[in-house]
Formats: structure tokens, sequence, C-alpha cells
């Protein structure tokens, strides 16, 4: 990522470039991402390819000002982290699923990074939706109490490292180091297979100031002071004006669902 690139960056998410990098800052650069920068799925239901390559990451989150799903916007963010002297390592999680059931590597990508000076590990996540607000200390196994919940980290039994969010298992992150194309494979499963949860529906969420706002298929969801309202949404220009007004997400049209969930 070049300087412009950079300066871009920081613009997209109204952050302006620090002259000290320390815990502060990155908590300020985490909180800003999910503020800004949603975590959707809607170029699987556009028919729009989605790509790792670090140009086209770019283009979309930065200057096409949409967002994407967690290879995608951790993705991004590791660059971003990279370009202001960060060092981020990039790890492979296995998502819990339905009944407890781990899903497979490469699943999820998380961050694991290093602020200047060699200070003690984060782990950073702006691509898990509903996830911890502010980065958490990867080499703690305490409880850390944070806006979007109580978090802790706990070492498993091969290994790795669980995470937990309010008691209940989130994901397990492998240690090792992984690059982004690593996840390829999976990122096209994940786009394209009736198997894959993001083709059953469409889902578009950030952070809010005091909660979260979502689009789910018409439904617009709002959480706010723990108070969860729904508004359903009726025709297509509705639907594209809440894209537009609450996720700065311009489409020409409704994104249509890959693999409609069957009935019955």
């Amino acid at each position: 990522m070049d300087e412009p690139e950079l300066r871009r960056y920081l613009d997209r998410i109204g952050v302006e470039r620090p002259a000290v990098l320390d815990a502060g800052v990155l908590a300020a650069l985490h909180r800003a991402h999910q503020l800004t920068v949603p975590f959707e799925n809607l170029s699987i239901h556009l028919t729009e390819p989605i790509s790792l390559d670090e140009g086209d990451l770019l283009a979309k989150i930065v200057t096409r000002r949409r967002g994407g799903f967690c290879y995608e916007l951790n993705g991004a963010f590791a660059l971003l982290l990279e370009a202001l002297g960060v060092q981020v390592t990039r790890v492979a999680a296995r998502v819990y699923g339905g009944e407890g059931k781990l899903g497979p590597l490469f699943d999820h990508l998380a961050l694991v990074v290093r602020l200047p000076g060699g200070s003690r590990p984060w782990l950073a996540d702006v691509g898990f939706g509903s996830n911890s607000t502010y980065p958490l200390r990867y080499d703690s196994r305490e409880d850390q109490d944070d806006p979007g919940g109580r978090f802790a980290l706990a070492d498993a039994a091969d290994g790795d490292v669980e995470l937990f969010k309010d008691g209940e298992p989130q994901y397990r992150i492998e240690r090792r180091e992984r690059h982004l194309d690593d996840f390829v494979p999976t990122c096209w499963w994940q786009q394209t297979s009736p198997g894959s949860h993001f083709t059953l529906s469409t889902i578009c969420s950030r952070l809010t100031e005091d909660g979260r706002i979502s689009l789910s298929g018409r439904t617009l969801i709002r959480t706010s002071g723990g108070t969860r309202t729904e508004q359903r949404l009726g025709a297509d220009d509705e639907v594209l004006a809440a894209y537009r007004d609450h996720f700065g997400i311009v489409l020409d049209r409704v994104p249509i669902v890959a693999h409609p969930p069957r009935k019955g």
C-alpha cells in the first residue's frame, strides 16, 4: 500500500494518520473500521466475484466504499496496519456452528498484531460480525470486558486458542502464520456452495455508537442500548435507500439470494 492509498484508507474510516502507534490508536482504528465498513456478503448475491488480491481488496473497500466478509475485511485491515508499521500475523480459525460443532480450517481469518517496540500481542478482528469493539489481549487468559460483551481466550488441548464471548465459544484459532492466498479456496467455497450459510441469505451489518444496525433480506434491525427493533422494508427503492443511508453502499439493484433455503 503506497502513501496515497494509506491516506485514502484512513479517510474511509474517518481517522487521521496517527503520530504514534500505541494500544489506544490500535483500539481507535479497530472501532472506527467497524463503525464505517460493514460486514456484508452482498457480492455473492450480486454475482460479483470476490477477490483477495491486495489491489482488489482496496478497490472494493476504500474506492468503492463497500464492505465484505472476514477474508476481505481482515485482509484489508491487515494491509492498513502494516502500512502504519504494525506487525501482523494472519491466522486461520474454525468457527463454532450449530450444536457446538467446529467448521473447517480457513473458515475464518483473524489477525494477531504487535505494535512497534515489541509490545504484547493483540487479537484484532473487524470481520466477525457482532464481535469485540476493541482488540483483545491475545496473551491474556483473563476475562476481558468490552462494549460487545465479555470475552476470554483459552488454550485448547491441541495447542490452538479458543475465543469465547459471554461464555459461548466463537472460534478456535490456529497458532501458525498463514498467508491470504491460503484462504482463497475456502473463500471460493463460501461464495458458491449451497452448504455455505453466506449463500443462503443476504446480510449487511455495522457497529453504531450505541449498538448495531443490520439489513437482513428486507428486514432492517436496530439494536440500541440493548433494545432490538425490526422494520420490514417493502419496495426495492426502500431497500436500496436503506443500503445507501445506513451503510453508505450505493447499488443499482437489490441483491437476489444465490441459494434460497429449501422449505419443508
